[in-house]
């Protein structure tokens, strides 16, 4: 009766003993059990994954110019002395505008120039009107007549000629020349100086002027990367005053030369300017993205965690069901992360604040 009773005992203990370990189970399990809460859901994005031709980039380096077919170069046009200049570099300028002062003896034999042509064409008017008269009184030919009237047209010519000049280059009267803007724009290059002897022979400029509403960045590629650039491919050109302003645009012409310095080939990128952020002479990095021949599944770099040297993707299936997918990834393109192996074109992963996701359910 006694080993029974001790029997009965050893029973029961191990039936308590198997109770409380399924409880302690059922316990652990309800424990480590996540839902999203409502207010979580708000918290985050939600990104189905889906299939995409793989870009790819190439960066370049290069340097912001004006437009050439809105830039202006001003030269000297007659020899002298500076006397005075009215604008700096930077400065914006209106057509017509007067640039800097220059006294010089041509502008002064042009005057006198002016003024004989003037002379002669007035005594070739009074000689004609003498032949009329003349010939009137039978005191001489017509052929005297004809020649006045032909001295008369030689000199208006003449005084024409004189005028044409003082129309083009705006000369006033005395020695002094006025350099004026051929366009409105911005003052991008000044090689002028108070009191400097201008030569009429001079080969470079006195003044460039440009509009910079719209201006080109003209990037360097190197051979290695010749075959993978063309015309509009997008790109992303960058300066380094302003660091965190993308500006975009598209490669438009490609200049198939190599620059026997840089051993290398020049593209440009033309690129709206309207706040004239951009400054002629600038250096910027060029961002250049193409397409390759294959598709992978995409998602948003933000839906990407790094963490144990491994990439995890949240997926989301319901606000009870949320797996943490370790996959593959091939590449990573600012805000783009193509996906290798792990993932299915179709699931739909956390694109936003995962990393809440993933700590509460790993940590």
């Amino acid at each position: 009766m006694k080993n029974t009773n001790i029997i009965t005992c050893l029973m029961l203990a191990a039936v308590m003993i198997t109770f409380n370990s399924c409880n302690k189970k059922q316990t652990e399990e309800t424990a480590t059990a996540f839902s999203m809460s409502d207010a979580m859901m708000e918290m985050c994005d939600f990104y189905k994954a889906k299939k995409e031709v793989v870009k790819n980039e190439i960066r370049l380096f290069g340097k912001i110019t004006a437009d050439n077919n809105k830039m202006a170069q001003v030269y000297p046009i007659v020899s002298g002395i500076v006397k005075s200049i009215h604008v700096e570099l930077g400065d914006y300028v209106k057509q017509g505008q007067v640039l800097a002062s220059i006294q010089s003896s041509e502008v002064a034999s042009f005057q006198k120039q002016k003024l004989d042509a003037i002379n002669d064409v007035a005594i070739a008017e009074k000689n004609l009107q003498v032949a009329k008269d003349l010939f009137a009184g039978k005191l001489n030919s017509e052929k005297d007549v004809a020649a006045a009237e032909k001295e008369l047209e030689k000199a208006k010519a003449e005084l024409e000629r004189i005028n044409e000049i003082y129309s083009i280059y705006s000369l006033k009267e005395g020695s002094i020349f006025n350099v004026t803007a051929p366009i409105s724009g911005f003052v991008v290059t000044k090689k002028i100086n108070q009191n400097e002897q201008i030569r009429i022979d001079n080969s470079e400029p006195l003044f460039s002027i440009a509009e910079i509403n719209e201006v080109w960045a003209l990037a360097n590629v190197n051979e290695s990367d010749i075959a993978k650039i063309q015309v509009g491919y997008d790109a992303i050109v960058n300066t380094l005053a302003f660091p965190d302003i993308p500006f975009k645009g598209k490669i438009d012409k490609i200049f198939n030369a190599i620059d026997p310095e840089t051993k290398s080939m020049k593209v440009r990128i033309k690129i709206p300017n309207t706040d004239l952020k951009l400054k002629h002479e600038m250096n910027c990095t060029v961002t250049v993205s193409y397409e390759e021949n294959q598709s992978m599944i995409a998602v948003p770099s933000s839906a990407v965690i790094f963490d144990k040297s491994k990439y995890w993707v949240m997926v989301f299936k319901d606000k009870h069901n949320i797996e943490t997918r370790k996959v593959e990834v091939f590449r990573q393109l600012g805000e783009i992360t193509y996906i290798k192996a792990g993932l299915k074109e179709g699931e739909t992963v956390i694109s936003q604040n995962g990393l809440l996701i993933y700590d509460a359910l790993n940590d």
